[in-house]
């Protein structure tokens, strides 16, 4: 039987390389987004099913569950960004906390709406991936924290569900090139700090993470769960 997978945020950058690779293995593919020209067309590239909604909007995901698969094996947040690239920068503290609101929002609540949302439908040893960041060890403020806060539910859910065989697990990605997320925002200086030195000198791309995701996501991977699975070239070290 065909195995069926939801990549959330599946329309560009690491999500649609997610997707791809996906599709590539021979799963039937759902991407989701918020942007529907964006969604639609990578969906007819890649051959996979696109649902727009947001993932963060309680109702938008209550929806579109009637569009989304009824059994589900693979499941990837990769729904997110770091907003406080995306807001103007806070000039009181109302401005302060909707900017932590906004990305723990965008990073952390749409994981959570998504999943649970799923979790009924999810098949006896499925497998659960939410994008992490390397920020999350470093700090970067609201950014850095609300993926911190996915390392920590997604420690939770693994044991909440792993007497179904299904794991749970973050893969947390350093610089990565060739997406929104950097594309075209980095001066060269501010580029070379944030790739720091990593042990293979040069920042990551989006196959790099979608191969993790992959591997995570197999049949083969059942006993690895409640895990942060660092793609970064060794800019971060697993410790």
């Amino acid at each position: 039987m065909t195995r069926t997978a939801v990549v959330t945020g599946g329309g560009t950058g690491i999500g649609k390389a997610v997707a791809a690779r996906l599709v590539e293995q021979g799963l039937d593919v759902v991407i989701t987004g918020r942007r529907e020209d964006v969604l639609k067309a990578a969906a007819e590239e890649i051959g996979a099913r696109a649902v727009v909604f947001d993932a963060a909007d309680p109702d938008a995901v209550e929806a579109a569950l009637v569009d989304l698969p009824s059994s589900v094996d693979v499941l990837v947040n990769n729904a997110g960004g770091n907003m406080t690239r995306r807001l103007p920068a806070p000039q009181n503290l109302a401005d302060v906390k909707n900017l932590w609101f906004a990305n723990y929002e965008s990073n952390v609540i749409s994981a959570v709406l998504v999943t649970t949302a799923l979790e009924p439908r999810l098949a006896d040893n499925a497998r659960v991936v939410t994008l992490g960041s390397i920020a999350a060890r470093r700090g970067s403020g609201a950014y850095g924290a609300a993926k911190a806060a996915v390392e920590a539910w997604t420690a939770d859910l693994a044991f909440a569900v792993g007497a179904r065989g299904i794991t749970v697990n973050v893969v947390s990605p350093g610089v990565t090139e060739d997406t929104e997320f950097f594309g075209g925002t980095l001066s060269e200086e501010r580029r070379r700090k944030l790739v720091g030195n990593p042990a293979n000198g040069r920042a990551g791309t989006p196959a790099d993470v979608a191969a993790a995701v992959a591997f995570l996501t197999s049949p083969e991977a059942g006993h690895i769960t409640a895990q942060v699975i660092g793609v970064n070239g060794g800019a971060g070290l697993g410790r």
